[in-house]
């Protein structure tokens, strides 16, 4: 009898726990499980030369509208003219630093220069910016910095540019340290579109997507993507100290014209990689690479992924086609939740961008790419 008490007693307990953590609803005749909810700042790169800095409030169970804009805001490192820019990368070390590179060539600085650099995101003050020179290679250089990574000391920007390159930069002083190319394991010159490339959470691995194309006609044409992506997991103590070690490597498809990877996340777990591709978003295999979902975007182009805290879900930058107020059609930045584990897109992408633009007189395109994020 004693036992059976016990037993009983117990389970009592853990019905009682159950409901502290479930919503009734009155009309059904189970306990129904209350929706995790998410919350965070935003930090979304636009060529302006300024972060968009979104407060969001994320409710995957609002299958219309999951993710709401709370408060914007932006920080400045530049203008149009000398750092737009596609990459935001919130300092492991201290999560109120960012780092950053710039997308187009300065053109008051003339030549051929760029910038890397880091804001406080406390104050919105720029603590350091670097201008450099591309390399010589770099040919086509009709896109420069956009995907990148990071290990505890060094700041790993990669470029668009035929050829192109990835950089490793000392965090503390931002001095370039590393300059990789990748034509020694096969990709030449002329055979593929963009580099884009990210860390995994434990450092150890630093993923790179490279669209296949066919022969460039010249060094400053880039040729149609074919559709296929190869999909390379590096070593990344190796990769810091300016050498190249292949852990994996497998290679997607998409549609010929269409399909173009750019930025990526790993999730916070490790287990998944967020793959953007233009008309489609792709769920890998954090490990070997290998496809789990891909998911053709009706929403606008997807640039970039990431996921919540709990790898359950992510969040997807989009380049939206709109109409301003004047009815001329523009693309918006948007924000689109993505459900990791039902494999399917949430809802309707919400902007980012375009309400700020507005408020100061722009009806033009408002143009994303690379977010990252502090939750709360």
């Amino acid at each position: 009898m004693r036992k059976i008490l016990i037993v009983g007693a117990c389970m009592l307990l853990v019905f009682a726990v159950y409901l502290s953590y479930t919503t009734v609803d009155t009309k059904a005749p189970v306990a129904v499980a209350k929706a995790k909810t998410y919350s965070g700042t935003m930090y979304v790169a636009g060529m302006g030369g300024h972060f968009a800095v979104a407060e969001v409030e994320i409710d995957p169970s609002d299958t219309e509208s999951p993710i709401k804009v709370k408060s914007l805001d932006r920080i400045v490192i530049g203008n149009k003219r000398t750092h737009p820019t596609h990459d935001a990368r919130i300092d492991v070390n201290d999560r109120t630093k960012m780092y950053w590179s710039t997308y187009k060539i300065d053109k008051e600085m003339g030549g051929r220069t760029v910038h890397v650099g880091l804001s406080d995101l406390k104050t919105g003050n720029v603590i350091k910016d670097v201008a450099l020179k591309l390399d010589k290679r770099a040919k086509w250089t009709g896109a420069i910095y956009c995907g990148s990574g990071q290990t505890k000391k060094s700041f790993i920007p990669v470029t668009m540019t035929g050829e192109s390159y990835i950089d490793v930069f000392d965090k503390k002083t931002l001095k370039l340290k590393e300059r990789v190319f990748l034509d020694k394991i096969g990709y030449k010159e002329g055979t593929y579109w963009f580099f884009h490339g990210t860390n995994s959470p434990d450092m150890k691995t630093f993923a790179v997507a490279i669209n296949k194309t066919r022969r460039w006609a010249n060094p400053t044409t880039p040729a149609a993507p074919i559709g296929k992506i190869d999909m390379l997991l590096l070593d990344l103590p190796a990769l810091e100290k300016g050498k190249v070690k292949v852990i994996a490597k497998n290679t997607i498809t998409g549609q010929p014209g269409k399909t173009l990877t750019f930025r990526q996340y790993f999730t916070p777990d490790g287990k998944y990689l967020l793959q953007s591709g233009a008309d489609r978003f792709y769920l890998l295999d954090g490990k070997t690479l290998k496809l789990i979902d891909e998911e053709l975007l009706t929403g606008g182009e997807n640039h970039d992924a990431i996921g919540t805290p709990d790898s359950r879900y992510a969040i997807l930058t989009l380049r939206t086609p709109i109409k301003n107020k004047n009815g001329k059609g523009i693309k918006d930045g948007t924000l689109q939740l993505y459900d990791i584990k039902a494999k399917k897109v949430i809802g309707k992408p919400v902007s980012v961008c375009y309400d700020c633009h507005t408020k100061i007189g722009i009806e033009g395109s408002a143009v994303l790419c690379g977010l990252d994020a502090n939750w709360k």
